[in-house]
């Protein structure tokens, strides 16, 4: 049997023009050796199968060759390039570090150094996950990388640049290998196919190519693994079996659910999910890069940011037209705070469920709201007496919808029969009030009047809000500070504890609660936290006209201790008179 050799090896590059989505950094090596600029040292940096080691592989042989092409390619004619590519050249040498990384490896290669190559130009010396180094052998490797023979040049590739000490950077010429992109490995995944009489899905290629990441080497061990599974024909039922992955099918079926706002068909979907394996935090991931790649589908200029098959980028487009803007930004910020809660929620399944419900929920937007009509009456009394005063009657049951904006409510006001000085004809006028229900704003009120009469008697509309004025018990205040008192324990206040818990509120006349303190240490602790208390009082005792006065109350003055006979003396004649009159009578005196 013949010995198998897996894709990766088989279809690795061997000259500057096979490497994969490294144009710049291999045009640049390619002039070097042209302009004979060539560095003493490299550094090779990027993620993991992107072409570090088979640029560096690349270098050595064309900067050795002895009758480089014009296209600054190696021959593999001459002796330098057959023995390179028959793996036993004596002038390129090539060192792990993961597992020679010690500092006694590097001397023995730092002796090599000094000896003339036997053929070509340049000993050349690829060392290999150099990060892995120890830092004696970082130390016994600066003097040599900074100057090193005229024959000698150093090419080391890594992973992980910034494991790598400064003094090493300093004295190497820096590459860094950008991650390769999709449509970049779906062509050569194409390449190797036709190479191997195999008939692929593009659709498939690119499953492939995401599930890469970037990775070549990656996207190439994956493509073997599929054939193996499904022979000579690559679709993309296998791919998605095989590398067992949430099919695009899925997302678009789900988001059908969510725009017909069919929860049952959402929940049962996202069951089927689970059954076959997969996990809800990938559920909930994937879908919010479907929904991130329907919001890129809808702009033509965005359009190429869609790294899908042909196909699937159709599908995209069609259901994007059926989502508007607002909607997928709704979605996208539901699912980035699922995927964020996930990890620490203790029912993780009931998390996604209550996501998918919400994007199944209609949005409601109060700035959207409808127009409400009211109807109200004035009388000519009214407006001839006190215009500033308007009755407002009760809002009609039924609402009209707005025609051009929706925040602002309409208002009708009709007005009885006015005084015939005002005006003789009209029996009746009709002021509209538009204004913007907002409370937390100033309100604007504008008046078109057709009687101009009329106008100049409405000089002002009051619009008073209604605060809550619930009335409320010492029992009420109560039950309310028990329960503030656990909800500060749990937070960990244990000084506002202490203190709420020993000085509890008192209902005063006015709905003023009062609190009673002891000192100012206590009275500096309870104004830290003086408005939530207040916030919390207000909304749960619905009364938004509590307020709280705190006062420190006086303490009396404790009985001296008597320390002298004179003052146990005048002590103890304090509680008995008698004693002063004894001392008077027989001329006592007090022992000092």
């Amino acid at each position: 049997m013949d010995n198998y050799i897996v894709s990766a090896r088989k279809y690795r590059p061997s000259t500057f023009d096979t490497v994969v989505g490294q144009q710049s950094i291999t045009n640049t090596l390619k002039n070097a050796i042209i302009n004979k600029q060539l560095a003493q040292a490299f550094l090779f940096c990027g993620p993991r199968g992107v072409g570090k080691t088979s640029c560096a592989r690349i270098l050595a042989k064309t900067i050795n060759c002895l009758d480089t092409a014009e296209n600054t390619e190696a021959c593999n004619i001459c002796e330098s390039c057959k023995g390179f590519n028959e793996s036993h050249s004596f002038n390129i040498h090539e060192l792990d570090a993961a597992s020679n990384n010690g500092v006694d490896k590097i001397r023995e290669l730092v002796d090599q150094v000094r000896f003339a190559p036997q053929i070509g130009k340049y000993n050349i010396y690829i060392i290999d996950e150099v990060h892995m180094l120890s830092t004696a052998a970082f130390n016994a490797f600066l003097k040599t990388l900074e100057e090193p023979p005229a024959h000698a040049i150093f090419i080391l590739a890594t992973t992980e640049k910034h494991k790598i000490i400064p003094t090493i950077l300093s004295r190497c010429q820096i590459f860094d290998f950008k991650r390769i992109q999709v449509q970049d490995i779906v062509d050569h995944l194409s390449f190797v196919a036709e190479q191997e009489n195999i008939t692929p899905d593009k659709d498939a290629l690119h499953i492939i190519a995401q599930k890469a990441d970037g990775a070549l080497r990656d996207a190439l061990s994956l493509f073997d693994q599929i054939v193996s599974f499904c022979g000579n024909t690559l679709n993309y039922e296998a791919v998605i079996k095989n590398l067992n992955i949430l099919d695009y099918d899925y997302f678009f079926k789900a988001t059908d659910a969510v725009l017909a706002h069919k929860i049952p068909t959402s929940l049962n979907l996202f069951n089927e999910v689970l059954n076959n394996g997969f996990d809800g935090h990938n559920y909930i991931n994937g879908l919010a890069t479907h929904f991130r790649n329907l919001l890129v589908a809808k702009d033509p200029v965005t359009l190429s940011l869609l790294e899908v098959g042909d196909s699937i980028k159709e599908r995209y487009q069609q259901q994007s037209q059926s989502c508007n803007q607002a909607f997928l930004l709704r979605a996208l910020e539901i699912c980035n705070k699922a995927d964020l809660n996930y990890r620490i929620s203790k029912n993780q399944r009931l998390l996604i469920e209550i996501s998918l419900m919400q994007l199944c929920s209609p949005e409601t937007d109060s700035s959207s709201g409808e127009k409400k009509t009211f109807n109200v009456k004035l009388s000519a009394s009214a407006l001839t007496e006190s215009p500033k005063k308007v009755a407002v009657a009760e809002p009609e049951a039924e609402y009209k919808k707005p025609e051009v904006d929706a925040a602002i409510p309409e208002i009708k006001i009709e007005t009885a029969a006015v005084a015939p000085a005002m005006d003789n004809t009209n029996t009746s006028n009709k002021v509209v009030l538009n204004f913007k229900d907002q409370p937390t704003r100033k309100r604007t009120i504008s008046i078109n009047a057709k009687d101009r009469n009329i106008k100049k008697e409405v000089e002002e509309v009051a619009v008073v809000k209604n605060t809550l004025q619930n009335v409320f018990t010492q029992k009420d205040l109560s039950n309310f500070w028990l329960v503030y008192c656990k909800e500060v324990q749990m937070a960990g206040k244990h000084n506002l504890h202490t203190i709420l818990n020993e000085k509890a509120g008192v209902l005063k006349d006015n709905n003023n609660i009062e609190i009673c303190l002891d000192n100012k240490v206590q009275e500096e602790v309870l104004n830290k936290e003086i408005t939530p208390l207040l916030r919390r009082l207000k909304k749960d005792l619905k009364n938004d006209a509590i307020s709280l006065n705190v006062i420190i109350k006086q303490i009396e003055e404790k009985e001296m201790r008597a320390y002298t006979a004179e003052d146990q003396f005048k002590k103890m004649a304090d509680k008995n008179p008698i004693l002063l009159k004894m001392k008077d009578q027989f001329g006592l005196e007090i022992d000092f």
